[in-house]
């Protein structure tokens, strides 16, 4: 059973997708684990967020099975995290090309 969100009175799985990775700080995260775990602490730090908005935003994506707690390395992205990641790679690269435009 897909959740309902914001927004999505359907509660179809592209939206709640939307809302999650649309909410605050939720893809900065899913950025900083692109290369390698990362603490809790190395996290706040990259990112410069309060610590209740980190541990809101890892709670969320753990549950969504996109980020995993690896006790000896820290939080790092899961195989389905990591997949997601790849398909953002396109936008990031057109991205750079439509700074340089605008």
């Amino acid at each position: 059973m897909v959740k309902r969100v914001r927004g999505s009175r359907t509660g179809r799985p592209i939206m709640v997708l939307l809302d999650l990775l649309g909410r605050r700080w939720a893809l900065r995260i899913v950025w900083e684990l692109r290369e390698e775990p990362r603490r809790f602490r190395e996290l706040q730090d990259a990112i410069g967020a309060s610590p209740t908005i980190i541990n809101t935003r890892l709670a969320e994506l753990r549950e969504a099975k996109l980020v995993r707690l690896d006790e000896a390395a820290g939080y790092r992205l899961t195989a389905l995290g990591e997949e997601l990641l790849r398909l953002f790679l396109p936008l990031h690269s057109w991205s750079e090309k439509w700074a340089k435009a605008i």
